[in-house]
């Protein structure tokens, strides 16, 4: 079997391609060119398919990845939403132009190195969570589809890190105590606004905070300078503790409030995407969250047309619009669709 594997220049990349290499498969190493401002480490992949006497490949998709991710992290915060860059990017560019790009050159398979498995029940492609809890990637890996899963590998899936590490080490790669980037790849500062401005040549106006009534209680700096649940460094003083509850791009207004008024027992998800089944046909019960870190919780998915109403068992903060809510049925990954927003 043939498999083009995404190499970052990262120890996790790197020992999946060890992985397939020591199950006997034919690896190639690929690294994405995705942007003048990610990091490219294609040097550092490229030593370590040097050291495993393997091919190296750089496969350029600048513009594709501008126009695509970069395209939608901008237009969904002018919009007031809050994006997921790496769902995006893996749905169209590593799952997407990469796998394209990989069957038409004869591979059988591309493989990555995120940590989550990929199981087959019957005719049906599943996706499960990784082994080692801390590092699972499962939520940012819920819109791939069944052609995508069934071309897909994920060596790392039941190691842990630190496996994963001491793998890297045993065999000399360069990498092994690299640490995880945290950051989105194209704004390593985390500097978002200063990005877009920057990326779109616009100076974003200043608007109105408002509270839940409408009274205007002062000045800020741009609605794509503020997060859903945001506290600090809102610039005004108001007695109390206030924070992000909503903003209307529309308006340019930012609304604040007590911190309980951002919790919600429903949230509406669009663009759903089910990995065991097609559709939803009726009620289920599973636990969901609704960004990367947070704890999954007890819920129950209602099926309405375009997408789902999420009823959890307990309230659930800052059900951010753009970002994107996930559904697990114990280990398996049910499906996800991105947050329209809460409802009272």
């Amino acid at each position: 079997m043939k498999v083009l594997t995404g190499m970052s220049g990262g120890v996790d990349s790197s020992v999946a391609a060890k992985r397939l290499m020591d199950e006997g498969l034919d690896v190639t190493g690929a690294t994405l060119s995705l942007s003048d401002t990610a990091v490219n480490e294609s040097a550092a992949a490229k030593q370590v398919c040097e050291r495993l006497n393997i091919e190296h490949r750089e496969i350029c998709l600048k513009q594709e990845f501008s126009d695509i991710v970069i395209g939608n992290f901008v237009s969904e915060y002018e919009a007031g939403r809050t994006p997921n860059p790496c769902i995006v990017c893996n749905k169209n560019i590593k799952f997407g132009k990469m796998l394209e790009i990989a069957l038409g050159e004869g591979f059988d398979k591309i493989a990555t190195g995120h940590y989550a498995i990929i199981k087959k029940y019957g005719e049906r492609y599943h996706l499960e969570k990784a082994k080692d809890a801390a590092k699972d990637q499962s939520y940012v890996l819920y819109c791939l589809n069944q052609h995508q899963l069934s071309h897909s590998l994920f060596p790392l899936g039941e190691l842990t890190k630190a496996q994963a590490r001491r793998i890297a080490s045993e065999n000399g790669f360069m990498n092994a105590d690299k640490a995880d980037s945290q950051d989105i790849c194209f704004v390593p500062d985390g500097d978002y606004a200063a990005f877009i401005e920057e990326f779109t040549g616009k100076k974003y106006p200043k608007g109105d905070y408002v509270d839940i009534h409408g009274n205007i209680l002062g000045r800020h700096e741009g609605v794509i300078n503020y997060t859903i649940g945001q506290r600090k460094g809102l610039g005004i003083a108001l007695g109390k503790p206030q924070f992000v509850i909503d903003k209307d791009a529309a308006s340019g207004r930012v609304i604040l409030g007590d911190e309980e008024h951002l919790f919600y027992r429903q949230v509406m998800v669009r663009d759903v995407n089910f990995i065991p089944f097609d559709k939803l046909e009726g009620e289920l019960s599973v636990t969901a969250k609704l960004r990367y870190r947070h704890k999954e919780e007890k819920a129950i998915l209602h099926p309405i047309e375009n997408g789902v109403i999420i009823e959890f068992e307990r309230p659930q903060r800052a059900a951010s619009a753009g970002q994107s809510a996930v559904f697990y049925d114990g280990e398996t990954v049910i499906g996800g669709g991105i947050i329209l927003g809460g409802i009272k």
